[in-house]
């Protein structure tokens, strides 16, 4: 069970030209953006990453808008473990459960993934929210993730089981993203 103050979103790598050719990617860009507006009515914090960004491109604007305010961190290595720069910001959250989405589902999300769940973390991947350029990596990089002890859930699961419960302002803004 996730639960808002121990969780965080960790964004990964939705950039340039490798975001259009992602596996059905109009879903993947609307969930990232409704599972990004969700996070920040909820006040999670968002840790925003970029793989090489001069070689690959800032954020889709699609994405980008969602994050104004926000500074991107940069790396090099497919997992995020593997910047200090990331390492550091969870660090300094003090939050146990990572709520990760991204792409590509078998390369930066698996890896990440992979590291975060060696550090004894909680980690939810949002199954509707990564994606990579052919469905058969997408599987196998969600399949790779459960196996290693991974929660795959989707954007709605999520943000409902951060709210717990309806009848609030928040429930009723996380609803009308949703519909």
């Amino acid at each position: 069970m996730l639960h808002i103050e121990n969780a965080t979103i960790v964004l990964i790598d939705v950039q340039g030209k490798l975001a259009s050719l992602m596996f059905e990617r109009e879903r993947l860009v609307q969930n990232l953006q409704i599972l990004l507006k969700g996070a920040r009515i909820l006040e999670l914090p968002i840790l925003w990453l970029e793989q090489y960004p001069q070689g690959l491109g800032p954020t889709i604007p699609e994405i980008a808008t969602v994050l104004d305010g926000q500074t991107p961190i940069s790396k090099t290595s497919f997992s995020a473990c593997g910047e200090p720069g990331f390492v550091e910001a969870l660090a300094r959250s003090g939050r146990k459960q990572v709520i990760v989405a991204g792409i590509e589902s078998h390369v930066c999300v698996y890896q990440t993934t992979r590291d975060l769940l060696a550090t004894g973390l909680e980690v939810e991947v949002i199954g509707d929210a990564v994606s990579s350029r052919t469905e058969a990596n997408y599987r196998l990089g969600i399949d790779r993730m459960a196996n290693m002890g991974a929660t795959i859930s989707s954007m709605e699961m999520c943000l409902f089981d951060l709210l717990g419960e309806a009848g609030s302002d928040v429930f009723k803004q996380i609803s009308q993203l949703i519909r």
